[in-house]
């Protein structure tokens, strides 16, 4: 197949806040909040709430100080004989505010993990449940671990934006409600603050605009490395017989570095953004002191007749009558506090928002990559019981019956069409598609040229020819893992385009060469053909392609636990179990590609027994390089570079003495 890597956009960015965001990345933001509202809407509403409460209690405590130093500690300190009751009474209420607020703040929190977790858990299975729809091409083009990757780095990198949305909403109400308050404590100090806030941020954005576009990339080497882990976790007997460990750990080691440098670049500036926000809000923290221990100098000097050398400097430069009382002060300055912080709080959540972003993309790439289309597809595959008229009529039961129900449109009847395995090709092109440079979708070179077939029902038809031939494309095509670009493929007289997919492939049942078993049992396994067969059921169809003496041999019998892909098997007897699970299905037809390639030649003819068994009565293709194997297929189709250059049974193409001569007898024509 001519295969192109998976490809990606490049990206752009518009600056939000601190940081620069990714091109796409509000966009995305929105999308992902929507996504969360579906399902959790009365759980956010709450947490907003939660944080309105919390964050007006925070101000309320702060605001207190000036009532607590001003209107109840200077006070007392001028009795002879205090009164803490009314300071005592204005405490409680505090302390019962507080509790409220810390009581929010904990729903706030419990809420939250039960957002987060449950969106990501939802989020795994729409991704899995999309991916479960995608075509073959999909998965032929993007590199398994980078797609692997996408359930474990990029989902998690949600999670911390979804952690990250209301504490950034927080800051927000915060820095609001505060910089009210501030304006209402005392407007120049407010000034003030303002204007090296603005240089904080202005400082922190210069260090952090930089480093938005290494975020993509690192979880995208995250994705590469991984994707290489993979195959070489797959393919570690090939590296060890070639000896290629080294070339190997090079290669690792290359990927490792591109990662690591990506990473290092990502988080670099977003960790010198925190200290350097700390020190620029002490420095407004002293300045604000200064100036507003003058302004406070400045009221006490007015108020009462102690002169002070500090009074002309303090009337020239804050020549404002405003009063501002100590506890004005004192509250003031934890205000900004409560100021800085939020902005330093942003600029980090907003680099954790654009790193997830990055995860985002490659999360919403999957989501919505195109699935397989089922437009004009309305017929679907019964078991149906012949009338005595030679009507068929629909059933439940598996008669061994089976037809195409046919549902044209709502005024016109069903039809069931017997199902006889008759595939016909006319006229087929096809190319492989591949993802070009920029990341879209074209067509490889071609592959097939001018296909023409014409099967009978029943028949046995051999497919042969070098590698590259075309073989399995026919397979594939009839499978519809991918859709042709010209001409026919007709099934039965039905256009294969208007059956459904899932319909097709279950009258299809089909053998690899390269097997797959799943982690589970054997008899889990041979029943992954059709998961409502007996355990009767699965024995007859092991015992029909000799399958049944050796599962007996093993330690649990049909119970054995298989994993690793059946890594504890011989790879003859991995094909064996494979070819169980496709007798077990009992599908109309057969596609058998190379399904004998890992057995012996001894037991290469019991399962040939068992395989003649199994097709008898189906339409069945076979892809053979032993062509002993297919000598009394009905037709055999000789292909070369796409092409079918020649057809007939055995006898007949060994007296062309053409290409499949050469083939049987390993001859060389001159």
């Amino acid at each position: 197949m001519n295969m192109g890597p998976g490809g990606r956009g490049g990206h752009g960015g518009r600056n939000m806040g601190i940081a620069k965001m990714p091109k796409g990345g509000m966009k995305l933001i929105r999308r992902l909040i929507r996504y969360v509202a579906v399902n959790y809407k009365w759980s956010l509403l709450a947490v907003l709430v939660c944080i309105l409460i919390t964050s007006a209690t925070t101000l309320t405590s702060t605001l207190f100080t000036r009532t607590l130093i001003d209107d109840y500690i200077l006070p007392l300190t001028q009795m002879e004989h205090p009164d803490f009751n009314p300071l005592a009474h204005a405490l409680m209420k505090l302390a019962a505010v507080l509790i409220i607020g810390a009581l929010c703040a904990y729903i706030h929190s419990r809420l939250m993990i039960n957002v987060s977790q449950g969106t990501l858990k939802r989020l795994r299975i729409d991704v899995f449940s999309h991916m479960q729809q995608l075509p073959i091409k999909y998965f032929d083009t993007h590199a398994h671990g980078n797609t692997m990757s996408v359930y474990t780095n990029d989902i998690d990198t949600l999670r911390q934006m979804i952690s990250s949305m209301p504490n950034l909403f927080s800051s927000l109400v915060t820095i609001t409600l505060t910089l009210t308050s501030m304006i209402v404590l005392s407007l120049p100090l407010t000034i003030l603050t303002i204007l090296m806030s603005f240089v904080m941020i202005y400082t922190t954005r210069a260090l952090g605009k930089r480093s938005s576009k290494f975020f993509y990339s690192q979880q995208t080497n995250l994705g590469n490395m991984n994707g290489f882990v993979e195959e070489m976790l797959t393919g570690q007997k090939v590296v060890k017989i070639f000896c290629h460990e080294d070339e190997a750990i090079d290669q690792f080691q290359q990927l490792n570095d591109n990662l690591r440098s990506s990473t290092y670049n990502a988080n670099r500036v977003a960790n010198i953004v925190m200290p350097v926000n700390g020190n620029l809000s002490n420095l407004i923290y002293v300045m604000t002191a200064i100036f507003g221990a003058m302004l406070a100098l400045r009221y006490t000097v007015t108020a009462t007749p102690l002169a002070s050398p500090l009074t002309p400097l303090a009337g020239e430069i804050l020549p404002i009558t405003s009063a501002l009382t100590v506890g004005t002060l004192v509250s003031f300055l934890t205000l900004i506090k409560n100021f800085t912080r939020p902005i330093s709080e942003v600029s980090n959540q907003i680099n954790s928002i654009i790193n997830a972003v990055a995860g985002a993309m490659r999360v919403f790439d999957v989501l919505d990559a195109e699935p397989e289309k089922e437009e004009q597809a309305n017929v679907t595959l019964v078991n149906a019981r012949e009338n005595a008229d030679g009507t068929l009529t629909e059933t439940k039961e598996q008669t061994g019956v089976w037809a195409w129900k046919v549902a044209p449109s709502a005024s016109q009847p069903i039809q069931l069409i017997r199902q006889r395995g008759e595939v016909d090709f006319f006229d087929v092109d096809f190319s492989y598609p591949v993802i070009q440079e920029d990341g879209t979708e074209g067509l490889g070179r071609q592959v097939l040229f001018d296909i023409e077939m014409d099967t009978d029902a029943g028949q046995k038809i051999a497919l042969v020819g070098g590698t590259g031939a075309g073989k399995t494309t026919i397979t594939n095509l009839i499978n519809r893992f991918y859709d042709i670009q010209d001409g026919r493929i007709l099934y039965d007289g039905i256009n294969i385009s208007s059956i459904r997919r899932q319909e097709l492939r279950r009258s299809l049942g089909m053998v690899l060469q390269e097997t797959h078993l799943f982690t589970g049992t054997v008899m889990e396994n041979i029943r992954y053909g059709r998961l409502d067969a007996t355990d009767e059921e699965c024995i007859a169809a092991a015992k029909l392609v000799h399958a049944d003496d050796f599962i007996c041999r093993l330690a649990d019998g049909y119970q054995t636990l298989l994993s690793g892909d059946g890594g504890n098997l011989s790879q003859g007897e991995r094909q064996l179990i494979a070819i169980a699970r496709a007798a077990v299905a009992n599908p109309p037809a057969l596609i058998l590609d190379e399904a004998t390639s890992s057995i012996d030649t001894r037991t290469e003819q019991l399962v040939q027994q068992g395989m003649d068994s199994l097709m008898q009565g189906r339409t069945t293709f076979v892809i053979a390089h032993r062509l002993s194997t297919i000598r009394n297929a009905d037709w055999i189709m000789v292909m070369d570079h796409g092409r079918i250059i020649e057809r007939g049974n055995h006898e007949q193409l060994l007296a062309l003495k053409g290409k499949y001569y050469q083939l049987y007898t390993g001859n060389e024509l001159s």
